[in-house]
């Protein structure tokens, strides 16, 4: 299994698209009526397609995944850029800390990272923190299901892709257990060729995963939750 995929629920992905696609020097992949598709290589290291998906629903709860981007000596040059792109400064409580809290044209919050020796490398988006209840357990599960590897980030838990370039996935302590809202903002994993879906399943379940079943009809992809109640989808391999 790979990451493949960071989601983005939208109001407009027309909009929303666009803004993250120029953010983060991505190459656009797909423009149609409620999807907007955009690619984030990170030289010798993984690529993450940024897939932005249209909902009735604007932003209302505290983000349990967001992204922080690769600041460092450039930090008041590209927090001005992403001003001129249509973010806004944003005061979610955060008082004086060394990064910069900004949200996107749709009211998601992002970070604006400084200096750090760990974000070596990284390219444009330097970490994507996710709230666990327990970051030791799922950093376990996140390491089984993506092939993401230990290192010393900045997080109790922090994953990175083999290659030792491309974001950490950072496992923080959450303020609060997950309600029954949705997260905005999730990610995807794909089979690789003759990877079992069944399997997979059974191996998520087993780590304190949860099959979801919205209802939605036939789909190729699998919904779940991890242990901490984190929306996730498993994709079939390339090509089916």
């Amino acid at each position: 299994m790979q990451l493949e995929n960071l989601v983005v629920d939208a109001l407009d992905p027309r909009l929303l698209g666009p803004f993250w696609e120029a953010a983060v020097g991505g190459e656009q992949l797909t423009d149609e009526p409620g999807i907007y598709e955009t690619r984030m290589r990170v030289e010798d290291g993984p690529w993450l397609d940024l897939c932005f998906q249209q909902v009735p629903e604007p932003p209302s709860v505290a983000p349990r995944l967001h992204l922080d981007l690769l600041g460092g000596e450039r930090q008041s040059e590209v927090v001005e850029r992403l001003l001129g792109l249509g973010a806004r400064r944003l005061d979610i409580g955060q008082s004086d800390v060394p990064w910069v809290v900004l949200a996107d044209p749709e009211g998601n919050a992002l970070c604006v990272m400084e200096e750090r020796e760990e974000y070596a490398g990284t390219g444009p988006v330097a970490a994507l923190p996710l709230s666990s209840a327990d970051p030791e357990r799922d950093g376990d599960f996140w390491a089984w299901l993506t092939g993401w590897v230990d290192g010393d980030g900045c997080a109790p838990r922090a994953l990175r892709h083999p290659s030792g370039r491309g974001p950490w996935l950072e496992l923080l302590p959450e303020s609060a257990p997950k309600g029954t809202a949705k997260n905005r903002l999730h990610l995807d994993v794909r089979l690789d060729d003759g990877e079992d879906a069944d399997e997979t399943e059974a191996g998520i379940v087993a780590r304190g995963g949860t099959r979801l079943r919205p209802g939605w009809g036939e789909l190729p992809w699998r919904s779940y939750l991890d242990p901490s109640g984190n929306e996730l989808c498993v994709l079939p391999p390339a090509g089916r």
